[in-house]
């Protein structure tokens, strides 16, 4: 049988608990931490970018739990790290390290981030979680009131959210350098993995798990099912139990610049065309409108996501007359104003320019007023533990990457439900294509995976 933990490195520094031990949690609100004072890091899903994020937030403290559903990632971090105690189930990590974590940051497989972020923050720990926030649009507004309950600091890994250059969009856009703006375009490279057209059905065989892999771990709070290596690693994203598709993977990236410039809220409406939907595999294609309401002197928005190739093989983009002559990015955004258009030819909204270029020659960026980061993936990590030391709250905390996530998701729940949405943010309800749609907001998680 294999092991609930980690065989570590250091045959002293193993931990055994039983698998059937209960959980245990405190609540305790955040402490402010001071300048010079050493983090206890911790992470979950610390393979692939995991390891990165590790890695960046362990330059701010001292790294002392690593958790990951597989072995082989876990032990490779163990290595650089081997003061830390290993695990590959994190309901274990939170049942011993209670009271011995302040920082954590959580990258596993998108259906495990809200869990393992809930986890932590009733035990009064800061988190980082990779985008998107959630898996489900329920989690999103889960996460976000409970950060705020637990007074801890958050961020959500969307890196451009860091980029100096997507800042001085947000102040472009509002300084009105394109006018008004009425209609906003996104559009993405992804799928880059097996999804629809090529997988809609699960495999048949059942091969075992390798040895490495805690196969129960991975699957946490997703619906029983036998391992295949169609669905670890990476092909995850691409099956609707564990990721978000093309539009969960890059939404909260490349529609952040134009939602954070509008400061975009809650849609009113939201419909999508797509390939037939299947239960297990999300679309090969799809095109989702938005439509928010007016805000202030905003006017009402609509916002138009695009994915994939349609069936005609073509690459699934805005129209063409938006660009101007340009040459369509693989991904970016397109900003249409009363007066031009500004364009970003960038997943992150880190570069962009302004559409015609001969109407904006003389442009003249107005002075910043937000602060300037610059710093890419790390430069989140430092501006989250910066929080955490008691500064400003980071750009992309739960407040705002909540609201980002329960927008994007929603997306996934007109591509699956296939009828108009009409939603009410403030009161989280449908008010019109409930009957279809409700169950793909909030998912019943698998018995012994709550939080």
């Amino acid at each position: 049988m294999r092991p609930t933990y980690s065989r570590v490195l250091d045959r002293r520094r193993f931990i055994t608990v039983s698998s059937g031990a209960a959980l245990a949690f405190s609540i305790a609100p955040a402490r402010v931490w001071g300048a010079n004072e050493r983090l206890r890091v911790a992470g979950i899903g610390v393979g692939g970018k995991g390891s990165g994020d590790l890695d960046q937030a362990a330059n701010h403290g001292d790294v002392v739990a690593l958790c990951d559903c597989d072995d082989t990632s876990l032990q490779a971090k163990i290595r650089k790290f081997p003061a830390a105690a290993g695990f590959t189930d994190f309901r274990r990590l939170f049942d011993t390290m209670s009271g011995k974590i302040d920082a954590l940051t959580v990258s596993t497989a998108d259906h495990n981030h809200a869990l393992a972020a809930a986890m932590a923050i009733q035990q009064g720990i800061h988190v980082y979680v990779q985008k998107p926030l959630t898996h489900d649009v329920w989690e999103a507004r889960w996460l976000r009131d409970l950060a705020r309950k637990h007074k801890v600091a958050t961020q959500m890994g969307n890196q451009g959210t860091a980029e100096n250059g997507l800042r001085a969009g947000v102040e472009a856009i509002r300084a009105g350098a394109i006018g008004t703006v009425e209609h906003v375009h996104v559009w993405t490279n992804r799928p880059v993995w097996p999804q629809s057209p090529s997988v809609v059905a699960r495999p048949h065989d059942t091969p075992p798990a390798p040895a490495h892999l805690n196969w129960d771990a991975f699957l946490g709070t997703a619906p029983e099912r036998p391992y295949h290596p169609a669905y670890h690693p990476f092909k995850w994203r691409g099956w609707w139990d564990y990721g978000t598709g093309a539009l969960g993977d890059m939404g909260c990236h490349t529609a952040n610049l134009p939602f954070m410039a509008l400061e975009l809220d809650h849609p009113t409406t939201i419909v999508a065309e797509s390939e037939a939907p299947n239960p297990e595999t999300c679309p090969g294609w799809a095109t989702v409108r938005y439509n928010f309401p007016a805000k202030g002197k905003r006017p009402a928005v609509k916002f138009t996501w695009y994915e994939g190739k349609l069936p005609s093989g073509q690459k699934n983009l805005p129209p063409m007359e938006l660009f101007h002559g340009e040459k369509p990015a693989d991904s970016g955004c397109l900003m249409v104003g009363a007066k031009g258009v500004l364009y970003s030819p960038s997943d992150y909204g880190a570069s962009w320019k302004l559409l015609p270029g001969d109407r904006f020659k003389d442009f003249v960026a107005p002075a910043p007023s937000l602060a300037r980061n610059g710093k890419g993936d790390q430069g989140m990590k430092d501006e989250w533990v910066a929080a955490i030391r008691g500064g400003p709250k980071a750009f992309s905390n739960f407040d705002y990457a909540g609201l980002l996530t329960e927008f994007i998701l929603l997306g996934n729940v007109a591509i699956r439900a296939q009828t108009e949405l009409k939603w009410d943010g403030p009161r989280f309800r449908l008010t019109s294509g409930a009957a279809a749609a409700k169950q793909y907001l909030k998912r019943t998680y698998r018995k012994g995976w709550t939080a």
